[in-house]
C-alpha cells in the first residue's frame, strides 16, 4: 500500500476531529459548517448541487440540510420549478459567519503555521496533481 494514502487518510480524520472541537463554540460539526461554508461561497444552490459539490452522498447532505434547518442555519424555498427546493444561508447564518470564520481562520493558521507559504503552495500543487 502506498503511505502517501494512509497519510493523507490519518491526516484527514485528525483535521476533522479537530474542527468539529473547534466548531462546538458555534454548535455545529465540520460537515454542516462544509454546507454553510458552500453556500456561502456560492450562493443559493439546489441540494442536487450541494451534494455534488462537496462530493458527498445525497442522502447525508439532505439529512444535514435538515437539520441545518432546523437550527435555523439555512433556509428551503421554492425553486422555478416547484418541485426543486433551492436552499439559501437564513439570516441567523448570515449575522454569525464573521464570528465562524475568525474561528476557522485561526484554526487553518495554527494546522499549517509551520509550513512556509512556498510549502503550502507546493503542498496545493502536489495535491492538484493527484488524478481525481
Amino acid at each position: 500500500m502506498n503511505p502517501i494514502f494512509h497519510a493523507l487518510f490519518q491526516k484527514s480524520r485528525y483535521l476533522t476531529n479537530c474542527l468539529n472541537e473547534v466548531l462546538k463554540q458555534h454548535n455545529l460539526y465540520s460537515s454542516q459548517w462544509a454546507i454553510l461554508y458552500c453556500l456561502h461561497k456560492h450562493g443559493p444552490m439546489t441540494l442536487t448541487q450541494i451534494w455534488k459539490y462537496l462530493n458527498v452522498e445525497a442522502p447525508s447532505v439532505t439529512r444535514a440540510i435538515t437539520r441545518l434547518e432546523t437550527l435555523g442555519w439555512v433556509e428551503r424555498i421554492d425553486g422555478e420549478d416547484k418541485r426543486k427546493k433551492i436552499v439559501t444561508l437564513s439570516p441567523y447564518a448570515e449575522e454569525r459567519l464573521p464570528a465562524i470564520t475568525e474561528t476557522i481562520l485561526a484554526f487553518e493558521e495554527e494546522m499549517v503555521g509551520s509550513l512556509t507559504v512556498e510549502e503550502q503552495q507546493q503542498f496545493i500543487i502536489l495535491l492538484e496533481k493527484m488524478k481525481g
